[in-house]
């Protein structure tokens, strides 16, 4: 086993497990990584004359983290540097190797779309955490910005929206 460098152990004090976090290891203990990474095997790239693959296993892991959390290529490549939960999760050692760029991962998720192997593998999963009693939805992560909006009361029935609710921010509403 490789010690880990200062950048994975962090020197965090007061660390808390979050939900992210506590996920990734639930989808870390039931997910059949090795099963998955047999079916795709046959059509990955194999160690040649040009730039070595990154390893199959590291590859899929991020192609989940994109499918849990509705991240594009560059998004996952930058939550891949943002987050330590995640890093953790997919075995990226910023202190040793650089996490995969979006283009590897546009070219992987190509590779699985161009054998379809992607509907397969999330079929299997489905059927394999639904046996385990476990569902997994789809996540976002959500910026909410405050605006500014004239408290109107101008519509068919001469009344404010219902939908419509104040904020304060500072000593402005």
């Amino acid at each position: 086993m490789k010690q880990m460098t200062l950048a994975a152990a962090g020197f965090d004090r007061y660390a808390k497990t979050t939900r992210r976090a506590s996920f990734l290891a639930e989808m870390e203990r039931v997910v059949p990584w090795r099963r998955l990474c047999r079916l795709i095997e046959p059509v990955y790239p194999k160690a040649g004359n040009g730039r070595p693959p990154i390893g199959l296993e590291r590859m899929l892991r991020i192609y989940f983290l994109q499918h849990w959390f509705n991240l594009s290529d560059p998004a996952v490549e930058e939550a891949l540097y943002d987050s330590q939960s995640m890093r953790r999760f997919v075995g990226i050692d910023l202190g040793r190797e650089p996490a995969p760029d979006e283009t590897t991962m546009c070219r992987f998720r190509h590779l699985l779309e161009q054998h379809d192997l992607g509907t397969r593998m999330f079929e299997e999963v489905h059927r394999h955490l639904e046996a385990s009693g476990i569902k997994v939805a789809k996540g976002t992560i959500v910026d909410a910005t405050i605006i500014n909006a004239p408290s109107s009361t101008k519509n068919a029935d001469k009344a404010r929206d219902p939908d419509m609710h104040q904020t304060k921010k500072g000593n402005q509403w």
